[in-house]
Order: C-alpha cells, then sequence, then structure tokens
C-alpha cells in the first residue's frame, strides 16, 4: 500500500509536466507530416509519422543528428525552428518538475515508509521496538546488537534518526521519523507480528510512557513491556493497566543505596552482574554517620528513604536546579550563602555529602564546595547524562549514581537476560549472611571477576543433552559439572539460578537436581569454562564421558568393545 501511495504521488506531481511534454511533441510531429518537403529526387513528399517522431526525439534532446530522411525544405525549417523553442521549453518545465520532485519532503517521506515497511517484512528472526533514540536507548542496541538480536527504532526527531543511521549497526536496525503516538506508526513497526517480542519507552514525560504503555497492550496484549515511571502515582497505574515491567531508576537506586549501606556482599553481586568485580574496593566502602543530602527531588526522596531505612542520620538542604539557576543566574554552586547552608546542615561534622539535583554542573560543585569544608568527606553524585561520566569521574567521586546508566542496565537485562534480571531482583530478598557465603564460593570456585551466561536446555543451545534426556536418561547438574578433561574433577563453574518448565525459580540449585528438557540455568564461571560446559551439552562423546567416565564408542568399535 505505501509502495502505491509513493506512485500515485509521482504521478500526480508529473501529470502536467508529461502533459506539456506529451503535447509540445504531438504539435512537433504533426506539423511535419502536414509540410510538404522533397526527397532525393526533386519529388514532393510528406513525412511518416515514425520520422517524424524519429526526427523530434532527437531534435528536443538536442542530440541533433541532422535533418532525416532529406533534406529540408524552407517552410519545413521554418516549422522545426519553431519545435526547436516549443519543446526545449516543454523539456525545461518537466526537468525543473522532476528536480523538484526529488526534493519533495513528502516523496523523500513516502519512499522511507515503504523502504522501512520492506525491512520489517524481511525480518523473521525475534526483534524489539524501541520508541525514541537517546543515550540510554543506544546503549541498549549496542548491547543488544552485539548479541545480534534485532531492533526496530522509531523516533519523532529526524536529526536523532539521522545519527542513529551514521552508527552502522550490525545488524541494521531499521528506523523511522515518525509520531510513535500514533496506531499506524506502531503497525509499520510490526507490533503486530508474532516475533515482535517487546516494546521499549522510556520517554522523559511519565503521561507519554503511560500512553504508549496503554496503546502498545491495546495493539498486542501478549507483548512484553518496558515502561519508565518515577512516581509511585504512575507506577501505580501502570500495574492497574496490566504492566508487567515497570522501571523507576529512582528505586533501582534506593535499593542499590540501601544495599550497599547494609549489606556489602548483596551490592557487590548485584554490580557483578553489571560488570563490577566481585571486590568491593576501599573507595566504595561507605562509612556511617551524619550525611548531609542536597537536592531533595525525586532522587533525594529515594536516597533519604534508603539512609531511613537503614537508620542513619541525615541533614538535606532542598536544592531545586531550575529555581537555583534562574535566582543565582548561574550552575555553580559555592558563593558564601551556599557555603552557609552546607555548614548550616552539619557538613564539618558529616561523614558524607550527597549531590542529587538534577544538573550535573551543580551536582560537581556542590561535591567541590563540601570537599572545600570537610576534606575527608565521602562524596556521593547524581550523574543525569551518560555523556559527563569522564566529567564526574575526573573529579573522583567516590560513588557515582548513573541514571540512564541504570536505566540501560535494567532494560537490556530485562529483554536479553532474564534470568539475570530475576536473580538481581531475588538478591534483595536476602540477608548479608547469605550474600556472604555466595561470594566467598564464588571467589574460591571461579575468582575475582567470573562471567556470568544463560542457557536453556533445548535442541538449540544444549542438542545433545535435549536428546539424551529425550531418550530417558537421567543426569544431574553435579554432572554437567564435571571436566571433561578429567571427569573426577570439577569444572570452575556456579548454577546461580534454575528455572523449569512449570515457571518455578530455584536460587543455586543443589548439584542432585536432574535436569529436564525446557529448562533455563543462570551460570557463574570462567571464560574457558563456559566454552567447556557449551562443548560438553551439544558433543555426546564429551557428555558421555563427564556423566559416565567411560569413552563413547559407535558402531563397529562398539562391537570390538564387546
Amino acid at each position: 500500500m505505501e509502495s502505491n501511495n509513493t506512485i500515485w504521488l509521482i504521478i500526480r506531481r508529473m501529470r502536467i509536466p508529461f502533459l506539456v511534454i506529451i503535447i509540445t511533441f504531438s504539435i512537433s510531429i504533426l506539423g511535419l507530416t502536414l509540410i510538404p518537403g522533397l526527397d532525393d529526387h526533386g519529388h514532393p513528399y510528406k513525412m511518416t509519422f515514425f520520422d517524424a517522431f524519429y526526427f523530434v526525439s532527437y531534435m528536443a534532446s538536442t542530440i541533433g543528428f541532422g535533418e532525416a530522411p532529406y533534406s529540408f525544405t524552407y517552410p519545413q525549417r521554418m516549422w522545426v525552428s519553431v519545435c526547436i523553442y516549443l519543446t526545449v521549453i516543454g523539456w525545461f518545465y518537466g526537468i525543473g518538475a522532476i528536480v523538484a520532485l526529488v526534493q519533495d519532503t513528502k516523496l523523500a517521506k513516502e519512499i522511507a515508509i515503504s523502504r522501512f515497511r520492506k525491512k520489517i517484512e524481511d525480518i523473521t528472526e525475534p526483534f524489539i521496538i524501541i520508541l525514541g533514540y537517546n543515550n540510554i536507548t543506544k546503549d541498549i542496541i549496542n548491547r543488544l546488537s552485539k548479541r545480534q538480536m534485532r531492533v526496530v527504532v522509531i523516533d519523532k526527531d529526524e536529526s536523532k534518526i539521522e545519527e542513529l543511521e551514521l552508527e552502522n549497526f550490525i545488524p541494521e536496525v531499521p528506523c523511522l521519523t515518525a509520531d510513535v503516538s500514533k496506531p499506524e506508526v506502531l503497525k509499520m513497526a510490526g507490533i503486530h507480528k508474532k516475533n515482535c517480542e517487546a516494546v521499549v519507552s522510556l520517554f522523559e514525560d511519565d503521561a507519554k510512557n503511560t500512553k504508549m504503555a496503554l496503546l502498545c497492550r491495546l495493539l498486542n496484549k501478549n507483548i512484553k513491556l518496558v515502561i519508565k515511571s518515577t512516581t509511585e502515582s504512575q507506577t501505580e497505574h501502570l500495574k492497574n493497566l496490566g504492566i508487567d515491567y515497570i522501571e523507576d531508576p529512582f528505586k533501582f537506586i534506593s535499593k542499590r543505596f540501601y544495599l550497599a549501606l547494609t549489606s556489602a556482599n548483596l551490592w557487590v553481586l548485584e554490580m557483578w552482574i553489571f560488570g563490577h568485580i566481585l571486590k568491593v574496593r576501599e573507595r566504595e566502602k561507605i562509612p556511617k554517620g551524619l550525611y548531609v543530602l542536597c537536592g531533595y527531588g525525586r532522587m533525594g526522596h529515594a536516597i533519604g528513604e534508603a539512609l531511613k531505612k537503614a537508620d542513619i542520620e541525615y541533614n538535606y538542604i532542598d536544592i531545586k536546579s531550575s529555581t537555583y539557576k534562574k535566582r543565582k543566574n548561574s550552575a555553580i554552586f559555592g558563593d558564601m550563602e551556599d557555603y552557609q547552608k552546607l555548614i548550616d546542615a552539619g557538613i564539618k561534622d558529616a561523614v558524607g555529602v550527597i549531590a542529587a539535583t538534577k544538573d550535573d554542573l551543580i551536582n560537581l560543585t556542590i561535591i567541590s564546595t563540601a570537599r572545600k569544608i570537610n576534606p575527608n568527606i565521602y562524596t556521593i553524585a547524581r550523574e543525569n547524562s551518560l555523556e559527563d561520566f569522564g566529567i564526574f569521574k575526573t573529579a573522583r567521586v567516590n560513588r557515582i549514581y548513573v541514571l540512564e546508566r541504570i536505566l540501560a542496565d535494567f532494560s537490556y537485562t530485562y529483554i536479553a537476560e532474564p534470568l539475570t534480571y530475576r536473580f538481581v531482583r531475588l538478591l534483595h530478598t536476602k540477608d548479608e549472611e547469605w550474600g556472604a557465603k555466595l561470594v566467598k564460593k564464588m571467589k574460591q570456585t571461579v575468582g575475582d571477576n567470573p562471567i556470568h551466561f544463560e542457557i536453556t536446555i533445548n535442541k538449540e543451545e544444549a542438542y545433545a543433552l535435549t536428546k539424551e534426556l529425550q531418550n530417558g536418561v537421567n543426569i544431574t547438574l553435579g554432572q554437567l559439572r564435571r571436566s571433561r578433561e578429567d571427569y573426577t574433577k570439577p569444572l570452575p563453574i556456579i548454577f546461580l539460578l534454575l528455572k523449569n518448565s512449570k515457571e518455578d525459580i530455584t536460587l543455586l540449585p543443589d548439584d542432585k537436581t536432574i535436569v529436564k528438557p525446557g529448562m533455563r540455568l543462570l551460570i557463574a564461571s570462567k571464560e574457558e569454562s563456559k566454552t567447556d560446559f557449551e562443548y560438553i551439552v551439544n558433543n555426546y562423546y564429551e557428555l558421555y564421558y563427564v556423566t559416565t567416565g567411560k569413552e563413547k564408542t559407535f558402531g563397529i568399535f562398539e562391537r570390538f568393545k564387546s
């Protein structure tokens, strides 16, 4: 249908130029066929329509082969002179119309839509629709692309779509400049297709995210939705709409900060999932005592709740970044009035200062000013944009909470690593003793910097294991942990989480657990151990060896053995 729109747009725009060219050609040809001429013997003749068409064609296009089929008489030449100017005017008009058509934004948009539709139709693997292109979604797309997961992006801002196209993601990311709030746009993006797995909406405007959640749910009731919400009321509203996954970055920060205050091992386990080593660095250890909290908006309240829950005293200064900049005519915190506010809040006796405003420059200057008053103070800062990360690192802030990074981390994990996401959420239900035991076990088994990966027991990811299980062979998790070099030695891997076909979750499953088809496993291991494990579950010989301690033989070799 979109290609038809493009064709009809071209026809409609080129209708008059085509008519002008046709009419000028017709008049020129007709005149040449009516005006008598002389052949090479001096006998009268009249040009045929073909001869006239042939001559006008190369005359009008200025190719100029000469007079044909015979030299023209003066009446013919007079008529040709008129036709030259007539057809040139027609050609100029037609060429001008073509140039205008090529530059027409509406046609360009129709062509872009047509190409976009074709790309969506050609996607046969699972894909995710991302609404809006910004620092957060760019980070998510980068990570998904590394896993060869397909992504479709829609944004109303043409400059952002142009920026995305310049990124040259592999696999290609089909993108379109359009208003995401229109149902037909979401349908174009493939929301109704069976292989569309999720829609991600992480706009700054909570109302817009809610609108998109409702619209997506109406268009496809079975689709996963990743929706951002930063207020309790909005979150409650989304839950009432049946949205399962709601991202509140301030709640994430509050929970993470509470773990850091009360359960260092649980905190380091969560941070390990997102790239941290299994060790709390000296500068990351949070001191206990009075804190001064600067900025008491949504972030400030979230941090305040964590401090209150951890039974840690704090004083706050309610700094609204927009009001502050307007009143001071500056985004730099640190004049005499600001100094006094920090002193009144107890900065000299405080063990820590938290800069939690919506402005990164204000947060950095709060940290700088606090250090001037109390050089040994522990510093925590909110970073609003990933673009400022280098500046915050240079400022040597002890702990940085990057809103965009946290949103990207949790969104990506929920979409691409569902077991990992579930593991992180379950950490918050455990105590510090449980966390300490697991960290100790992981360090002893897989070291300080292990990787984690997920695997499903099916033919695509564990072919040999799945076939053996379908044949009735009983295999335990403990057997799968054996080394393929020496089955009496264990592989350095840990099964962190198991999800069975009934969606039941088991944290740290026992080695005696019987493996079943359809199970999903979250595993921590060394890089080389991951390769070994994947080789074991996909190769009959290796699987037979680790489960029996014997070498598997086939065919004639089996007969000789018997």
